[in-house]
């Protein structure tokens, strides 16, 4: 059983969050405090004079009101929006908060994730705590 869980949650059309809340149910402590973690990547220069003045800050409150619904399913859960490489953030927002438990999605690895490697993979090498991953 855990008392700090992060679980980082990405909305990507083919992921599906019901394995990792449900894990985090399972393994959580009646006390423990459970974190869901998106992280918004930076957009580069070229790319946000596109967009609309205010798209930044009305997708991460979008992605914030996702979270808080999804966070009300859990007892002591809370949901977070940061910025930066998925991967590395994930990371730095671990080695800052100490939880004792990442459940992390994951897809099916392809020749790219050979290459480049996949946010889990990045996760579960670096990681100072346990790592739990749904595919």
């Amino acid at each position: 059983m855990y008392h700090n869980i992060l679980v980082p949650i990405s909305f990507d059309a083919e992921r599906d969050t019901s394995g990792t809340m449900k894990l985090a149910q399972i393994l959580a402590t009646p006390d423990a405090k459970v974190t869901l973690l998106h992280v918004v990547e930076h957009i580069p220069g070229y790319a946000i004079s596109y967009m609309p003045v205010d798209y930044l800050r009305e997708a991460r409150q979008a992605i914030q009101a996702q979270l808080d619904e999804m966070a009300a399913t859990l007892p002591d859960a809370q949901g977070v929006v940061i910025e930066g490489h998925s991967g590395r953030s994930i990371l730095d927002w671990a080695d800052e908060n100490k939880p004792d438990l990442i459940i992390i999605a994951s897809h099916r690895p392809g020749m790219q994730d050979l290459l480049l490697g996949s946010t889990a993979a990045q996760v579960v090498r670096h990681a100072a705590c346990a790592v739990h991953v749904v595919r």
